[in-house]
């Protein structure tokens, strides 16, 4: 490794110092951009000022981002500097390439065995946004041997502070495959703790924004996480990266048809989650379009024209059997009948045209037939009756729920309204399938779907409906499965998503939990998910590791002192229960604390997590409080397990397991 007084790293330095002046110049030449003779009216003036802005804010410089981190030197003589985006200078000569461009994916995936023609790869290693080293490769030189880059691991093993920051300068080469992959597939990523699946998911989002900007454009993107905690620590990735566009919710907020006031035991909230309520539902919703008993008769002038029962019969299970939605169905009905009569009228040697079939559509007398035949169904109160009419239930539920399941769904107080209803998250879901049987739901052109294994197949289905004609980059561990109805499998769960021809790529290589740790983590794999293979961690530190027997919380109070004397986060992980009594020791003890999603500084770096929180996040060292207690805290000891498992694996650099009760068998 060079040292700062080399001439090459001066080089480099005032190639970095050139990149920024060229970046600044290029946000410079936006913001002086005039569009007022190029707007023909207000309202475009709004979209390309917005447009110009979101650009200005894209080509923003993050001083304590670095512009670039590696170089390639082509065979060919050629020479590129990938970085987070592309800057050219003032003849449009390219400075910097974007990392997501053809020619920068040598940087990840040349070796020496295939160094696809690249002579030299060049690693910078900064501090802050300085450059202070550089790291060579001579990829093509058969005389050097392939060695592990010690810049590469020191940015994998640099401490957490703060949010989530992106991989991009440590992308490895299975990695990039992942996120290289082409829009028009579904990929499902199962990858264990650290193996760096959600940075996958996001650089895969960036990646395709890049490629294929114009149609992401128009059909959106979105990001799907298990909680606001979660999304809250990885927002800055994005942006980071120059996209700014992307949307992030919960499948909470996807289905947020009603307020969400009660919950549902464990038993219902399987039921209510299955699959198998969406037929349910189906049959339920169908149940109400009956068939015509009576003729139409349409008076215009001093003509009247009948359709007969029977051949609105006909249209009724013409409409039935194209499968199309219940409202589309319902909107076509009325037209349908105003054709049956333009067709007499024409027989009658009469020559309507279309505004007489609108006219004929919107007859007292038609509307009256449809509202019969066909009537209004609003999603919300169909769900209602469901969950309290029994006999209703029964009727819709036979041969597909037993009567243990429906007694299960059943609402022990039916509610009056739909305002006053109690629902559930499960409800919601149930309400949002209902909505899309009666009107289709609108697709985006790509999401991604993180912490996916703790997903109902009906979340499934809610989430599959806003990617119908999109794809979708599916991310999750089957071991951290931690809901009563967790995923069994990822090809069950990308049938329920829509996507059953979704490719499965699995990634075991551990960026971030140290070796101690995961070994002692994976003494779970056999009791919660016996087919997964373990992660192996790659980092050369094998990380602090202690398993300490104390007496009351005061204890725990002192190893968090002890593991916030090093530098990054601590987070310290309970069972929720325990949550309350170690908030009153810190207090006491006068050790300031945070909550999950409030971001870490210098002078806060110690976060109470409560352990059905913790999923997804991450820490520098972790105090893991009473393990028995978080499994005693879930409803059943395989679910137990698995959140203990989620906890033992936060840690970046760092784990004391702390205990007064007896450990649970499992990791003896």
């Amino acid at each position: 490794m060079s040292t700062p007084v080399d001439d090459p790293l001066s080089r480099e330095r005032s190639h970095l110092a050139a990149s920024r002046s060229a970046l600044r110049a290029m946000r410079e030449d936006v913001e002086a951009l005039d569009i007022s003779d190029v707007t023909a009216n207000w309202v475009n003036a709004e979209v390309l000022a917005h447009q110009i802005e979101e650009r200005v804010k894209a080509l923003a410089d993050l001083s304590d981002t670095p512009l670039f981190f590696g170089r390639l030197d082509c065979l060919q003589g050629e020479r590129f500097y990938i970085g987070r985006r592309h800057v050219h200078d003032h003849d449009g000569d390219p400075m910097v390439i974007d990392w997501r461009a053809p020619v920068s994916q040598p940087f990840y995936r040349a070796s020496k065995k295939d160094p696809m023609d690249i002579a030299l790869r060049r690693r910078f290693g900064y501090t802050g946004g300085d450059l202070t080293a550089y790291e060579d490769e001579h990829l093509s030189d058969p005389a050097e041997a392939a060695r592990t880059s010690k810049l590469l691991q020191q940015e994998i093993e640099r401490p957490r502070v703060g949010p989530m920051r992106d991989i991009v300068a440590t992308i490895q080469p299975e990695q990039d495959e992942i996120v290289r992959s082409g829009l028009s597939g579904t990929v499902c990523v199962q990858g264990g703790p650290g193996t760096g699946k959600t940075a996958v998911g996001l650089h895969r989002v960036a990646y395709l924004l890049y490629a294929h900007r114009e149609r992401l454009a128009r059909t959106g993107t979105l990001v799907i996480g298990p909680n606001r905690s979660f999304l809250h620590y990885i927002e800055q990735v994005l942006p980071a990266l120059g996209e700014l566009t992307v949307q992030q919710a919960t499948v909470e907020d996807l289905v947020a048809h009603v307020e969400i006031q009660g919950t549902d035991d464990a038993t219902a909230a399987v039921v209510k989650g299955d699959a198998r309520m969406a037929r349910v539902l189906r049959k339920a919703l169908y149940s109400h379009v009956t068939m015509p008993t009576e003729p139409v008769v349409v008076v215009r002038g001093s003509r009247r024209w009948r359709v007969a029962a029977y051949e609105l019969e006909e249209i009724v299970r013409e409409l039935l059997d194209r499968d199309i939605r219940y409202g589309a169905a319902r909107e076509a009905l009325p037209q349908r009948i105003a054709h049956a009569v333009l067709v007499q009228m024409e027989r009658s040697g009469e020559a309507p045209d279309d505004r007489v079939q609108d006219a004929v559509a919107r007859n007292s007398a038609v509307k009256a037939a449809v509202k019969a035949v066909w009537p209004a169904i609003d999603p919300a109160k169909l769900v209602l009756r469901l969950l309290s009419d029994a006999d209703f239930l029964a009727e819709h539920a036979a041969g597909i729920l037993d009567e243990e399941e429906q007694k299960a769904v059943l609402w022990a107080r039916p509610a009056r309204s739909v305002k006053s209803a109690k629902w559930s998250a499960a409800d919601a879901v149930l309400i949002d399938e209902a909505t899309d049987l009666i009107q289709r739901t609108h697709s985006l052109g790509h999401v991604v779907l993180d912490e996916a294994q703790d997903l109902s197949p009906m979340q499934y289905r809610a989430v599959g409906r806003r990617c119908t004609t999109g794809s979708a980059t599916v991310l999750g561990d089957l071991a951290q499965g931690t809901t009563p109805w967790a995923t069994r499998g990822w090809e069950e769960a990308l049938t329920h998503l829509g996507k059953p021809d979704a490719v499965i790529e699995e990634l075991t290589a551990g960026f971030r939990v140290p070796t101690d740790v995961i070994t002692y983590a994976s003494r779970l794999l056999p009791h919660i998910a016996p087919g997964l293979t373990p992660v192996v961690s790659i980092r050369e530190n094998p990380g602090h590791f202690e398993v300490r027997s104390v007496a009351g919380a005061a204890d725990v109070v002192d190893a968090c002192r002890e593991s916030l004397r090093h530098e990054g986060s601590t987070g310290l992980i309970a069972a929720d229960a325990r949550i309350p009594e170690l908030a009153a020791a810190l207090a006491e003890a006068g050790l300031p604390y945070l909550a999950p999603g409030e971001e870490t500084t210098q002078d806060a770096r110690l976060t109470l997590v409560p352990a059905s929180l913790a999923k997804g996040l991450e820490y520098d060292y972790v105090v893991l409080d009473e393990p028995r207690a978080v499994v005693d805290g879930e409803p059943d000891e395989r679910t137990g397990l698995r959140r203990l498992y989620v906890a033992l694996t936060r840690a970046v650099s760092g784990l004391t397991v702390t205990h007064a009760a007896p450990l649970p068998p499992q990791l003896a």
